[in-house]
Formats: structure tokens, sequence, C-alpha cells
């Protein structure tokens, strides 16, 4: 049984085609993920489902009863009313319930028809109790603190929220709705990976069906058990999650290629030899395969064309000037606006050459601020940022706050490198700017075109180190795609804040996971970091049961650390501290005499100093990794 269908589904704006030809069906418990480039039509489609606008040409139909949600990607909330208090409109139904027994409960109170009011507050107790009338406060908070939201936002009145906060209190209202279909328009922005964990796992028992817009594959990956892909104003469908969907579709072109190549070959013979033997003696042979190609024609069986190939940015990262090996140290550091209430202590932190550093965590927990003050944009508060030798920092803000509102995007391309004009459009066309819209101002363009002049100008400053800050913000799958195939493909280091899994799990050679106030540092990749988390949360799991089976321990009770206890791992650490300095400061001194015998031309002395080196290295490296058994 479908909750809603259509067929032959057409939209038009004016004399613009959209789509055309549209038949779908979404069962009872679909899982569906729309996809397609930015423009094709996904959220034209979803407003036509939703009842927020009318078709050109084509019917819908829902079956009766059916209760539909839709989140648009800019919910407008309005009312003078609580966050709290948003959230209660869900449960409008079970509370109007709630005032009719506390109504019977005043009767009986009051002595007023006893018996009748005690009959029918027993009916109508049983039905707000199998309606879950004593969980759904309960269910607004978990739904709530999934979403990002503290207890201290529940009094906040909806005019106090920002643009993101009212997309999730939205959200977060229609996930409790619980109606047959949710259909949601990029549910994923402004959350963080937290947020769309809880999301995943809430959507996972959502009893109803889901069709949804996501830009997110990770996401899509963990819901979808159908893809809708829309291009060139047509609707195509494929089994399963987003990798099984890029498969069938890479498979599907391919064979079309492989259709297309020899039925045009066949072709071309059968009309040279319809050419050559017309009016000979094969006539009637020639006659016969016209007739055939001409038959072929009518049924529609002639592809008109190969695979339509979308027209994708072109990116790649050049590191024109190699750096050191060691790009990032710090020690001490301490980062934020208020030196009495620092935002970030973290770690002493070492950043190699060619690794890719992924920076997770909450909304505001400091993530953009840890760039920021890497890239010396924001001093330290304390401690110091050490980058190593010929490094040079490319940087992409999360708000592209780096470009200028009333330049024209060919000006922003100018102005990091002196291109004749020329030159400056064809590097644009790269990234899909074309004719006049170079001449158009930074303001007047949308997030994904921003993000690709932002690009675009990250590509040519040659950096040795891309310190990137919500880079596939805004951007289509596609472009998504090149993006990750270009980092992949970058000799230099990446510092990348994200959420986007996908992109995570593909790239990072290690993790930093920022809570408030801590920095945690996982080295490997992003399924060891959530090997790692699980089992730490199965084993705090563990030690809460055991702990309340056998009682707490002493507060001074401690493990023992590397065999010794914590006076003895305390002196160890500070001992590893100071011989870790002192080699580190060996190392940069060897460096400096390996340059001045370099430039000497002494073989000699290079060779010695080259062992030097690889000895010290050898020796700070081990002391690392014993200091690494002892630091907390």
């Amino acid at each position: 049984m479908s909750i809603l269908s259509a067929s032959n589904l057409s939209k038009h704006y004016g004399p613009d085609e959209i789509f055309s030809g549209i038949s779908i069906a979404i069962p009872v418990g679909a899982r569906i993920a729309l996809v397609g480039p930015n423009g094709a039509g996904k959220t034209t489609l979803l407003n036509l489902l939703a009842g927020i606008d009318s078709p050109t040409g084509g019917r819908l139909n829902r079956a009766r009863g059916a209760r539909l949600s839709f989140l648009p990607q800019r919910p407008e909330l309005t009312g003078e009313h609580s966050l709290w208090h948003e959230q209660l409109r869900a449960f409008a139904v079970l509370r109007a319930k709630e005032r009719r027994l506390a109504d019977l409960e005043q009767r009986m109170a009051d002595g007023d028809d006893v018996s009748e009011a005690l009959d029918d507050y027993g009916t109508l107790q049983a039905d707000f109790e199998r309606l879950g009338g004593y969980e759904y406060e309960t269910r607004i908070k978990m739904a709530l603190g999934g979403l990002g939201f503290s207890p201290t936002d529940y009094a906040r009145l909806l005019p106090q929220l920002s643009g993101g906060e009212k997309t999730r209190a939205a959200l977060c209202r229609l996930l409790l709705e619980e109606s047959d279909l949710l259909i949601l328009d990029e549910p994923t922005n402004h959350l963080d990976i937290h947020a769309v964990e809880w999301l995943e796992k809430y959507l996972a028992s959502f009893p109803g069906a889901l069709l949804a817009v996501s830009h997110d594959r990770f996401f899509i990956n963990k819901f979808a058990t159908a893809v809708w892909e829309i291009e060139y104003g047509k609707l195509r469908t494929y089994r399963g999650n987003y990798s099984a969907f890029s498969e069938q579709r890479a498979a599907q072109r391919e064979t079309l290629r492989h259709d297309f190549y020899w039925q045009q070959q066949f072709m071309r013979k059968e009309e040279a030899f319809i050419r050559r033997h017309m009016g000979s003696r094969l006539t009637a042979q020639a006659k016969g395969r016209l007739k055939k190609l001409e038959t072929m024609k009518k049924r529609g069986a002639v592809l008109e064309s190969g695979p339509r190939g979308r027209k994708r940015m072109v990116l790649e990262m050049s590191d024109h000037a190699r750096s050191g090996d060691q790009v990032i140290v710090t020690r001490d550091l301490q980062l934020g606006y208020d030196a009495e209430a620092p935002l970030l202590s973290a770690p002493d932190l070492l950043v190699l050459r060619g690794e890719t550093v992924a920076i997770i965590g909450g909304n505001g927990v400091g993530k953009s601020t840890l760039l920021k003050t890497l890239s010396g944009a924001l001093p330290p508060l304390a401690g110091k940022v050490h980058l190593g030798a010929k490094v040079r920092i490319g940087y992409f803000a999360q708000a592209h706050e780096t470009l200028k509102a009333d330049n024209a995007v060919i000006d922003e391309i100018r102005a990091v490198k002196a291109l004749p004009l020329s030159q400056a459009r064809d590097w644009l066309g790269r990234f899909l700017f074309s004719g006049d819209d170079v001449f158009r101002p930074v303001s007047s363009l949308s997030g994904g075109e921003r993000g690709r002049v932002a690009l675009a100008k990250l590509a040519l400053q040659g950096a040795s180190l891309l310190l990137l800050d919500e880079p596939t913000n805004h951007l289509d799958i596609d472009s998504q795609e090149v993006l990750q195939a270009a980092l992949a493909a970058f000799d230099g280091t990446i510092l990348l804040v994200s959420h986007d899994r996908y992109l995570v799990d593909a790239l990072a050679t290690q993790i930093w996971e920022i809570s408030p106030g801590r920095l945690r540092f996982i080295d490997g990749d992003y399924q060891t970091y959530l090997r790692q988390r699980n089992g730490a949360i199965q084993h705090e799991a563990a030690q809460a049961s055991a702990n309340s089976r056998r009682g707490k321990r002493s507060p001074a009770y401690r493990e023992k650390r590397g065999g010794l206890n914590p006076f003895e791992a305390a002196q160890r650490t500070a001992a590893l501290e100071a011989e870790i300095e002192r080699l580190e400061a060996s190392l940069n001194d060897i460096s400096r005499q390996l340059d001045a015998a370099s430039l000497a031309q002494d073989a000699g002395m290079a060779r010695q100093l080259g062992l030097a080196y690889t000895q010290t290295e050898a020796e700070l490296e081990a002391a690392l990794d014993e200091w690494s058994r002892f630091a907390v």
C-alpha cells in the first residue's frame, strides 16, 4: 500500500521545464533519499508532494487519513511562545485529553455526578495512557537534548532563536508528531555530528515512511533503502543506500556508454551498406536494412546519445612548496577570547607532513577557534604554536568571511594572483562560473557558489598546509566528490573541521575530538575513533554497573599507569617532557647545520649530520611513545 503516489508529474515556471513524466510511489515504511545536483528540482518536487505547491501536470494521490509532516530548508516558526511550548504542539490531542481528565478530577472532587464522571475518567485515562500521555514530556526532553538543546533553552522565546536553532526546533516537533510520512529537506543542516547520529538512531525506529533530501552521504548510507536521483528533468530509482546507488549508477552509465558506442557502429555500417547498394543488384537487401533502421527509430530503440555527463567542478590542490616534516607543533596551548575563561586547553600537538587531521565535536566547542589560532589569525591566550619550515597556509573559512561582499567574483580570484582577464575567466570556468557570472558581486551568490569561489581562491594559493573549516557546507554531492578526490590527491598536510563523516572517513589519518574545554587525540582513522568511542561507552557502562554493585571506591584510589603509582608516573612524565624538549631543540640545531653543510657542499659533514639527525629522531620518537603511556 502506498501512502503517497504521483503519476506523470510535471512542473514548469513560465517557459522553463523543471521536470516532467515523474511517476513515483512511497509505500508504508519506505526509506527514500532524493539526490541530484543543485537546481535539478529536488526542493520543487518535495513542495509538490507535501502539498505546498501545485504541479503543472499529472496527478498526486494521498492515502485517506494519512498524516504528513514536512520540514522545509528554512522553516518559519511564528509566534511569541517558548521553545518548550512549540514542542507541546506535537501533542495537542494528548493535552486535550489531559485537560479533560483534570476537569473530571475536579468534578469528582466537587461531588458532581461522581459515578458518571468515574466511568468517563476510567475510559479516558486508559486511552491517555495507551497514547503515551504520561511520557510525552520525557520524550520532548530526550528529543530536544538529542538535537543539541539544553534545559536552559526550554524557556527561550521563538524570536530569540537563531535560524539554525529554529530549524532544529521545527525538526524536533515534526519527529515528535510521528506522522505516517515524514518529508525532510536537508534535515542535517545546522546539526553537529552528535545530533546527526542521534537523528539516525531516532529514524531507525521511526514507524512511518521517510523521504529526505540530503547532501550528507554518510547520513544517506545510514537511513536509505532506496535512492531517487533527479537530473535533466527526469527521475530514476535505485535500490539500497548511497554507496549502492553510486555503484549502480556507474554500472548503468558504463552499460549505456557501451550500448551507444556499438549501436552507433552498427548504424554507420548499415547506412554505408544502404548508400552503397541502393540501386544495385543488392537493392532489396538495402531496402530491408533501411526499413529495419526506420522501425528502430519509430519504436524509440535508437539511443539518442550516450550517458550525459553532468558539468562538474574541476579542482586540483597543488603543494608548490614542500614543507618540513614537522608542520605544526604546539606547547601548553590555551585558546579563546577571554583569558579568564579559556574556550579550550589543548594537549601538546604534533602534526607531520602528509597527515590529514579531522577535528570533530559539537557546535560551539572551539573547532573554528582552534583553526584560527593555528593559522595565526587569532593569538593564543597561553602557550605557543610553532609552524615548521616552509609551511605555507591556505585557509578556508566556514562562513566565507575572507570573501568581500562588494567584489565581483573575478576580482576575488585576481586578488590572489594577478592573472590576465582571459586566464581568470578560464580558471573560474573550472568552478562552474561562465559568461557574465564572473562579474556578479559576491553578495548575490548562493552558499554553494560562495563555497566554489573560496575553493577557486584556495587552489590558486599553492599552500602546503590546508586549514579547512566545513568545506563541504552548501556543496552538492557532485562537488563534494570532486573536493574529496582533490584532497585525497593532495601531497601536503590538511587540518579539516567537518561534520561530513563521509569525507572524514575517507581522508582522516588522525582525529582530534573536542568537547567543552578539552581536546582528545586519536591516532588513527575515523573507524578507529568510532571503535574507541564505542568501546569507551561500553566500558563506562560496565564500570558504572560494577561500581553500583560493589560501592564507590575511595577518591584517593587511582589505577597504576605503566606499572608506576601516580607519584612515580608524574615524576617520569616530567622527566620525559624535559627530554623531549631537549631532543626537539637538538633536531632543530642539526637541521640548521645540515642546511649550512649543504650550502657549503661538504658531503662528509652532511653525512655525519644526517646520521646524527636519524639517531636523534629515533630517540625523540621513543621518548614520545613512552610519554604517551603516562600523559593523561
